[in-house]
């Protein structure tokens, strides 16, 4: 693997300089990080990572398919649970407090609806989309100066009520990548301020180019450092995988829409 720094300082600067709109900056991106072909090409990914919070170890393992099914598995103190997964048809968690399986709430899954399309990445995808993005002018971002870049994607349904949905993009002036995002968060206590995702280390992976650090979190609230270990290309994977299970709450349905049935065979006798 090789380090970002690459050619990007050599090269590639004298076009970054001359950088006039969203779409130049967005497509610098693109082109130093393997480029728009090859993004295309991507199936799918698996991204194996380790978070320590609160002096414990949490790994975690991302997987996103090209046509649209995703899953996060979360490992700690012998425990494997199953978050944000998608198997082409429900949405799902598995519950943290009794561990089963249950599916998202309407609101949640037409939210997630809305961003299917998105892969491999917004950056790649937006045009499609029909999202707009606006040069914001520049910003400095933890002594990096950076080209702020404002996307706006498809609403948000809160509290069913439809909001804007705009995502902030930050790319390093010198070497053009992705060095954070931000996104003004829509409910909760938090609500009003602003989720930050940072990104750097980046190295090479069959050609194209991912942070393996992540720092996750909003400035009043602290922030997690992920450690990326490893990514997978093009993984194969079960349909089973990501396939919801069904629960206990699922059977007692069915045995409560039996019952009247039985009652009405046994009052016919």
């Amino acid at each position: 693997m090789k380090k970002v720094t690459f050619i990007l300082s050599l090269a590639l600067v004298p076009l970054f300089s001359t950088a006039q709109t969203a779409e130049d900056i967005i497509a610098k991106c693109v082109e130093v990080t393997g480029g728009e072909e090859n993004w295309n090409k991507l199936e799918g990914q698996k991204m194996k990572a380790k978070m320590t919070t609160n002096g414990m170890e949490i790994g975690m393992e991302m997987l996103q398919m090209k046509d649209g099914r995703t899953a996060t598995v979360i490992r700690f103190q012998g425990m494997e649970l199953k978050q944000n997964v998608y198997d082409g048809e429900t949405l799902w968690n598995t519950n943290f407090m009794n561990m089963k399986p249950e599916k998202a709430d309407s609101e949640t899954f037409e939210n997630f609806k809305r961003t299917l399309g998105e892969y491999p990445s917004p950056l790649i995808t937006y045009k499609k989309m029909g999202y707009e993005v606006k040069l914001e002018g520049d910003e400095n971002v933890d002594g990096v100066e950076a080209y702020k870049v404002k996307m706006i994607k498809k609403p948000l349904l809160v509290d069913g009520k439809e909001e804007k949905n705009i995502t902030y993009y930050f790319f390093d002036k010198e070497t053009g990548v992705l060095i954070m995002t931000a996104q003004e968060i829509s409910s909760g206590k938090m609500k009003g301020k602003m989720a930050k995702t940072f990104f750097s280390d980046y190295d090479e992976v069959d050609g194209l180019y991912f942070p393996f650090s992540m720092k996750m979190g909003a400035d009043d609230a602290g922030y997690q450092e992920i450690t990326i270990e490893s990514y997978e290309l093009n993984p194969q994977v079960e349909d089973s995988f990501f396939a919801y299970p069904g629960d206990d709450k699922d059977e007692e349905e069915k045995v409560k829409e039996e019952e009247p049935k039985k009652k009405k065979k046994k009052s016919r006798k």
